[in-house]
């Protein structure tokens, strides 16, 4: 019922977004003499805001056609490099580039798309082979394919280092720094040749217990029943996936959007006055980052609460208690994979000291293949998107992988 519910909203609220989409060009056509009055442009930039945020959105594209590296512009071309049923590892590659630190991006699965991290992968593109976690809309993958949670996600993230090769690093954003930590673990303890020589987690819940945050304490503050009861759903039959239960991405924007409201409501207005001002530029950028924020896709029920119990309610990893496959998973098995935790001092979503953890579980690994880097003044999506991202912590990136890249 909950997700027959948000359909039909959708579907109004699309009917509702098109006439107002209309009536904010009508109001900005020079033939209406409407346009020329003062309420002119203050009617048409509320109805271009309203037509913006009711919007539906679909699955955002990369579109990155050309990268400039060492002073030439050369051409992108994305690549499938392996498909299977819950995502895909795909490669942006530089025609005429050979050779560079091939770099694996694993994407969040926390009901955005890999598109989210447009910004990581351009300003990494230039000096590195880059590849990314590009997962799938659960409510789109047919029920035949199986189950997918969190002993899957770190089958899938060995299958992608495989592929890629010997010699890889991988680059964790937010959520899988707990399944790549143990996909490297794992790796190392079986001697696999293709684990990553360096390993970077930005804003990561390897120990949600420091510095927990309102995302923490909504994760423990309910038993795991209620979770179950309350936030899944059953994708209707109009998907390919219908009959699947799945944790629906609309409530997982809700949440993070009702956690930051006043933020987005100032967000919006700052957007309205910039649209009546005439500021086209500064209103576009808002608008970018919505569309793409308002962009989800749902997640499988069996990961996200497999993820609530595991990572948020019975903090398994730090406490050396995770279990894959029926394996533990053994933090003191990394002995030679240079390890860097990157945390942003104003972050909401992970406290500062829960990525940091990790250095503190690799009780194996030597000091020099450990570094902490805590970025001042960075809120949760500036660790990865943004100035700050391209201008001061990219270049600690980039020092770590080229430090530790033989």
């Amino acid at each position: 019922m909950l997700y027959d519910a948000y359909e039909m909203q959708r579907s109004l609220l699309a009917g509702a977004s098109t006439l107002a989409n209309i009536g904010a060009g009508w109001m900005q056509n020079p033939a209406n003499p409407f346009a020329y009055s003062h309420m002119g442009p203050i009617v048409a930039s509320a109805l271009d805001v309203f037509a913006h945020a009711s919007a539906s959105r679909g699955k955002p594209d990369f579109g990155f056609e050309t990268v400039m590296v060492q002073g030439k512009t050369v051409p992108v071309v994305e690549e499938v490099v392996l498909r299977k049923p819950f995502g895909q590892l795909k490669r942006f590659r530089r025609e005429g580039i050979e050779g560079g630190p091939r770099l694996l991006i694993v994407a969040p699965m926390s009901g955005h798309y890999a598109t989210l991290l447009r910004g990581t992968v351009e300003r990494m593109l230039p000096g590195h082979d880059v590849y990314i976690t590009d997962w799938r809309d659960a409510k789109l993958v047919p029920t035949d394919a199986g189950r997918f949670d969190l002993d899957d996600y770190i089958d899938y993230l060995i299958a992608f280092l495989e592929a890629i090769g010997p010699g890889a690093h991988m680059l964790a954003v937010c959520q899988p720094s707990v399944p790549c930590y143990a996909a490297a673990a794992i790796m190392s303890e079986n001697k696999h040749p293709c684990r990553p020589k360096t390993l970077t987690m930005m804003g990561g819940p390897i120990d949600t217990r420091a510095a927990p945050t309102a995302v923490n304490t909504l994760a423990t503050q309910r038993p795991h029943a209620w979770f179950q009861s309350n936030v899944i759903a059953t994708v209707p039959y109009t998907y390919p996936g219908a009959g699947r239960a799945v944790y629906p991405g609309f409530l997982q924007l809700a949440g993070f959007m009702t956690m930051n409201l006043g933020n987005h409501v100032i967000s919006h207005w700052e957007m309205f006055k910039h649209l009546v001002d005439g500021d086209g530029e500064s209103a576009d950028a808002t608008k970018d980052f919505y569309a793409e924020y308002r962009s989800v896709c749902d997640m499988t029920a069996e990961f996200y609460l497999q993820t609530i119990d595991v990572v948020f309610q019975r903090h398994s990893l730090p406490k050396g208690e995770m279990m894959h496959r029926g394996r533990r998973v053994d933090p003191a098995a990394i002995t030679d994979i240079g390890i860097l935790a990157i945390e942003g001092e104003r972050d909401d979503i992970s406290g500062i000291g829960q990525t940091k953890a990790a250095l503190d579980i690799s009780t194996s690994l030597p000091e020099e293949l450990k570094h902490y880097h805590m970025a001042p003044g960075v809120g949760h999506y500036g660790i990865f998107n943004g100035s700050k991202w391209r201008e001061r912590i990219a270049p600690v990136v980039e020092r770590w992988i080229a430090t530790h890249g033989n």
